[in-house]
């Protein structure tokens, strides 16, 4: 059902199947991940996301969308989201996010999955500040959904039981990492997350960034796609003439980590992570939460 901000709440039941659609964008990232290396195209890594997407009885939600024409958005260098595959070659040191989803149907009804990461070609960065990138956009992600977490749980109140813990838990990362390191990473402000349930793409914004306003509060059934996008240099953003591909102004690299967080009684579960959320929330003390 609609809650009065619109914002679709689902049943337990309705959680496990977009778990099912979640564990399918799981593994097309792990084949992505085996697959990229110096030489390959990007048509080429499209090709294998769509055929692990049809191997596992799904549907692309990319493709299509909007006129899209791919599976997956292949983002490289200061390319930051919405790239489109095609005969690009990839070398060592590219610096290049992956974003794509899936959706499984039941009923007649479509359950929808999305998430994103960034990895770069060859396994060796092309210098300490894209490495600082992708460890600081990684980091500003389980940051965000450790804050909802403790949100979901009761264990803060206030803009912390709100969707504001998202924005707010990315710009304390970012903020920590310029004093650590001296690099200001600049947070885009013209795409964020979003809600996600039977469309990929619904109520309510997830902001990347903090605004005073009070978002809605954090509830369980709400399942939320976070993705922190960040740049080692301006925030300042323009989209190409193909009417998709995003890139940098000044030309810095960009980096962008998703999952599908489910809010769930107590806690979280990372419907797009294979072991729910295990892992990246350790270093928070935290556990998910997966509905048995």
């Amino acid at each position: 059902m609609l809650s009065r901000t619109r914002i679709q709440i689902k049943t337990p039941d309705e959680v496990r199947l977009m778990r099912r659609a979640g564990l399918v964008v799981a593994d097309v990232h792990a084949a992505l991940r085996e697959a990229v290396r110096p030489g390959v195209t990007t048509a080429e890594l499209d090709a294998v996301c769509a055929a692990v997407i049809e191997s596992r009885g799904a549907q692309s939600n990319f493709l299509g969308y909007h006129g899209f024409p791919a599976t997956v958005c292949v983002s490289v260098n200061d390319e930051v989201v919405h790239g489109i595959p095609g005969p690009r070659v990839l070398h060592e040191g590219d610096l290049v996010t992956f974003d794509c989803g899936a959706y499984i149907i039941e009923d007649g009804v479509q359950w929808h999955g999305d998430a994103a990461f960034t990895t770069v070609v060859g396994g060796r960065y092309a210098c300490e500040t894209d490495r600082l990138l992708d460890a600081t956009t990684n980091e500003a992600l389980w940051a965000a959904i450790a804050a909802v977490a403790r949100g979901a749980a009761g264990q803060v109140e206030g803009r912390g039981a709100r969707i504001n813990a998202v924005g707010d838990a990315v710009e304390g990362v970012v903020e920590a990492a310029a004093e650590r390191t001296g690099l200001r990473l600049g947070i885009l402000q013209e795409y964020v997350g979003h809600g996600i349930g039977t469309q990929m793409h619904m109520d309510p914004d997830v902001l990347n960034y903090s605004v005073r306003r009070r978002g809605p509060r954090l509830r369980p059934g709400m399942v939320l796609a976070i993705e922190p996008m960040l740049t080692s240099g301006s925030a300042e953003v323009r989209e190409l003439d193909d009417g998709w591909t995003v890139v940098t102004c000044d030309g810095s690299r960009a980096a962008q980590w998703e999952h599908t967080v489910a809010i769930v009684p107590g806690g979280v579960w990372v419907l797009t992570a294979p072991d729910g959320g295990v892992e990246g929330l350790a270093p928070f003390g935290l556990e998910p939460r997966p509905l048995t």
